[in-house]
């Protein structure tokens, strides 16, 4: 398992499939959501970023222990 870009003390399965960089669940965010992306279809990070910024606190906290 790789670390976080931001956080390079933190281990995260989750990459950017587009800028090949790994992110934690604090910073999980589509860094470019205006600009095509031909990964999104099936990318984890851009799922879980549209589907938390409707979900409360509580959701997130659930994601992270499930992690």
């Amino acid at each position: 398992m790789e670390t976080c870009a931001n956080h390079p003390e933190t281990e995260t399965p989750f990459v950017c499939a587009k800028y090949n960089t790994y992110m934690c669940v604090e910073c999980l965010r589509c860094r470019d959501p205006e600009i095509y992306c031909k990964y999104r279809p099936s990318c984890p990070v851009h799922f879980i970023h549209k589907h938390t910024t409707s979900w409360n606190d509580e959701s997130n906290e659930k994601i992270a222990s499930i992690l």
